[in-house]
């Protein structure tokens, strides 16, 4: 009767260390398989509620301003704006520019303000961002096509083809 408790103590002990094993081989899995669709689904989210128009431009070689609108749900800090890639010049015929901060443009820079109802570090829903451009890819001349092109780092971008103005 003895050997039959001490036997089943042992199996039990063995389910025990087992099943202790089992977890924590699966755990770390499984907690990084739910971060990974927790951080994929705040992403998705992020690009859902992120939506910009261009609502104006205007074209005279070597500047060009466009003004966006954001007309999501969701704010743009700054530090997106900043990390932002913006491509403009001749259809077929364009380059990328660099974001300028100092005010002072050179060829294939950018520059930017927010027209702001708050002032904030964010681009709010129902604001604009005006772009001033300044970049040798402009055609010169009235009537020619000048292809603009914004890409937020989220990966939401907008392009329009338009026409300068003289």
């Amino acid at each position: 009767m003895s050997s039959e408790t001490f036997a089943t103590a042992i199996f039990l002990i063995t389910a025990i260390v087992a099943a202790a094993v089992l977890v924590n081989a699966f755990f770390p899995i499984i907690y990084q398989a739910s971060s990974t669709f927790s951080e994929s689904s705040s992403s998705a989210d992020e690009r859902l509620r992120t939506d910009i128009k261009i609502i104006n431009t205007f074209a005279n070689s070597p500047d060009a301003k466009i003004w966006i609108k954001n007309i999501g749900s969701a704010r743009i800090g700054t530090n997106s704006i900043n990390m932002s890639d913006l491509f403009i010049g001749a259809e077929g015929d364009f380059s990328i520019a660099t974001l300028d901060l100092s005010g002072s443009l050179d060829n294939n820079e950018w520059s930017y303000r927010i027209i702001q109802t708050d002032e904030n570090s964010y681009w709010d829903p129902r604001e604009t961002l005006e772009i001033t451009v300044e970049s040798t890819s402009i055609p010169s001349g009235s009537g020619n096509y000048v292809y603009f092109s914004f890409a937020l780092p989220n990966g939401v971008s907008i392009s329009q083809t338009f026409t300068t103005s003289g």
